[in-house]
């Protein structure tokens, strides 16, 4: 056989461990984030008091988001669990969903078992996504400002532009 007619030889060589740990990773470990981490957008967290939220309110949003695992399906925990996480009675769960939900930051719908018990409600974060994403235009405003400054202080005086 010709060199032409052998069947190309593959060399597969060894990848090496390239993969970077994430920053997130970098910064709980590897063994913290085997059980679950849950996103909170910073807007959230920084316009927390423009929103009326109180710190226990935020806490009770915050668990919401840690039992929200797919878009399409909201969370549905119930009270006592949140209670219990937090360390307040299930009365004070109740009573700040419903501060949230007279807010519209939430919606409660109500859940029954295949046998036609009630079971937890299902809560709604429309109203919070909502909320959140007529704040993005003023924040990405800040941070235009806070860039333009900090381009202006960084250029000599001589080389600015009017």
């Amino acid at each position: 056989m010709s060199e032409a007619d052998q069947p190309e030889k593959i060399i597969r060589f060894p990848k090496g461990d390239s993969k970077k740990p994430s920053s997130t990773e970098r910064i709980w470990g590897k063994a913290v984030l085997t059980h679950g981490y849950t996103a909170i957008p910073s807007i959230l967290i920084q316009a927390q008091s423009r929103l009326g939220i109180t710190p226990l309110q935020m806490n009770i949003i915050i668990q919401f988001l840690d039992y929200w695992r797919e878009p399409e399906r909201p969370p549905f925990p119930t009270k006592k669990d949140i209670a219990g996480r937090i360390g307040v009675t299930d009365k004070t769960i109740q009573t700040n969903i419903r501060q949230l939900e007279q807010a519209g930051l939430i919606r409660r719908e109500q859940r029954k078992t295949v046998s036609g018990d009630w079971s937890s409600n299902i809560y709604h974060l429309d109203g919070l996504l909502d909320r959140i994403a007529q704040l993005e235009p003023d924040f990405a405003k800040a941070r235009e400002v806070r860039r333009e400054a900090k381009r202006r202080a960084e250029t000599p005086v001589g080389r600015r532009k009017a």
